[in-house]
Parts: C-alpha cells; sequence; structure tokens
C-alpha cells in the first residue's frame, strides 16, 4: 500500500511549465516596478507592430485629350526605401511608357525604431519574468538592479532618439507619397491640354499611432529609472535584522 499523500504510481510528474508558473508571485503585478514593466511590455508590441506593418497607397489621374483618364496607383511600406517603388507615367503623345521611382530612402530611422521595439519586447518579458519568479535573486543580488537601472536608462534614451527620427521620417514619408508631389515629378502633367489630379491619398494613421507609441516608451522607461534606481544600493533601505538572531546574540551574553 502506497503512503498518505505520496503520488500514485500512475500519477505523471509535474511539468516544468506548471512549477515555474506556480512559482510566479502574480501580487507584485500591483507593485509600481512590476506594473510598468507590463506596460513597457505592451507598448513595445504596439510601436514595433504599428511601424513594421504598415502599408499605403498614393495615387495620380492622367487625363490625355486621346488616350482618356489613366489612374496610377502606388503601394509603398515597410521599411520605406521609396527609391525602391517603380510607377508607369503615361505619355499622352504617343503610346510610350515611362517608368519613374518615388524620391527618397527613409529605412534607417524606421528600422531603428522596429529594432529597437523587439528588444525592449525581449528585455521587459525578461525582467518581468525574473521580477514575478526570481524576485529573492534581484533583491539579494545588488548586481541585478544596478544592471537594470542602467538598461533602462539605455532603453529611456534610445527610445528618445528613435521616436524623433521616426517622426521626422514619417513626415519626410509623407512629403514624398504626396499625390501632388507625384503629380509635379511626372513631366506629362506639364504638358498643354494635360489634366493630373490627385488620386488616393495615403491614410497614415498606423504611421502616426507608431510615433505616439514611440513616445509613450520613452515616458515609460524614463518614468521607470526611479523606481529601478529605488532597487539599488543607492536608494534602497537597510534591511532591518533578524529579531531571533538579535535574541540570540543577547542569551550568549
Amino acid at each position: 500500500m502506497s503512503e498518505p499523500g505520496a503520488p500514485a504510481a500512475g500519477d505523471k510528474a509535474p511539468r516544468l511549465q506548471d512549477r515555474v508558473l506556480r512559482g510566479l508571485r502574480w501580487g507584485r503585478l500591483q507593485e509600481p516596478l512590476g506594473f510598468i514593466k507590463v506596460l513597457e511590455w505592451l507598448f513595445a508590441i504596439f510601436a514595433f507592430g504599428s511601424c513594421g506593418s504598415f502599408s499605403g497607397e498614393t495615387g495620380a489621374t492622367v487625363v490625355c485629350d486621346s488616350k482618356g483618364l489613366t489612374a496610377i496607383n502606388i503601394q509603398f511600406g515597410y521599411p520605406f526605401r521609396l527609391y525602391q517603388i517603380s510607377f508607369s507615367m503615361p505619355n499622352c503623345e504617343n503610346e510610350e511608357v515611362h517608368t519613374l521611382y518615388l524620391v527618397g530612402d527613409f529605412s534607417a530611422p524606421a528600422e531603428f525604431f522596429v529594432t529597437l521595439g523587439v528588444f525592449s519586447f525581449l528585455y521587459s518579458m525578461a525582467a518581468l519574468v525574473l521580477y514575478l519568479r526570481f524576485h529573492s535573486l534581484y533583491t539579494e543580488n545588488t548586481k541585478l538592479p544596478f544592471t537594470d537601472f542602467c538598461v533602462t536608462v539605455c532603453f529611456a534614451f534610445f527610445w528618445l532618439v528613435a521616436a524623433a527620427a521616426w517622426g521626422k521620417g514619417l513626415s519626410d514619408v509623407k512629403a514624398a507619397t504626396r499625390p501632388s508631389t507625384l503629380i509635379a515629378a511626372m513631366a506629362t502633367c506639364q504638358v498643354e491640354g494635360v489634366t493630373c489630379a490627385a488620386g488616393t491619398t495615403p491614410a497614415m494613421g498606423l504611421a502616426n499611432i507608431s510615433v505616439l507609441f514611440g513616445f509613450l516608451n520613452f515616458l515609460l522607461w524614463a518614468g521607470n529609472c526611479w523606481f529601478v534606481l529605488r532597487e539599488t544600493p543607492l536608494l534602497r533601505p537597510p534591511e532591518p535584522r533578524d529579531s531571533a538572531a538579535e535574541q540570540g546574540a543577547i542569551d550568549k551574553q
């Protein structure tokens, strides 16, 4: 007979993920440090997701006396290497079609923004697991809070740079993909008797949201610097001594 409380022979050993989940201290999410790390994790997803998944369309219409109306539609999106996107410009004088390209390369600020968002997502997730599951290491090892503080300061600075750079890059993308810019670049629109008008206007709402989340991430990481700093030996209050140890020392005297 098996002893009371002993697992039955057919019972399986608890899985590793079950043991990890049981060790999580969900109550720490109510503390500022844990709650802000969750927000950092979520806002990083929104930032790189809204920028990396963006796609837009712009266009114009060309009306020739002999050919009628010709619609030009151009698709563009992340990583915003506009100089690689071509479109066909009709020639109202003959059947020849010219190939033109959009102007500008804004991949550097966009890719930096998305890359920073991915790294922020990974780091905040790892830091959150460490804070919830291995909080004793976080409090006993003085190097971990100080390392977390240094990394948090770096992420706050990089988010400010990335959000500002991508905001400027996005304004340049808007200028380069404006229908009026296309019309000004097409020589056929300067010919007498040819009428050019704006076609599809790009919807840049998702890209604007990505810039907004970039600055929100900066505010989150900058604000979290204070709460992480409080966990470092610089501002952490001294732990109270064990009363039992004090009593034992008194008994020995």
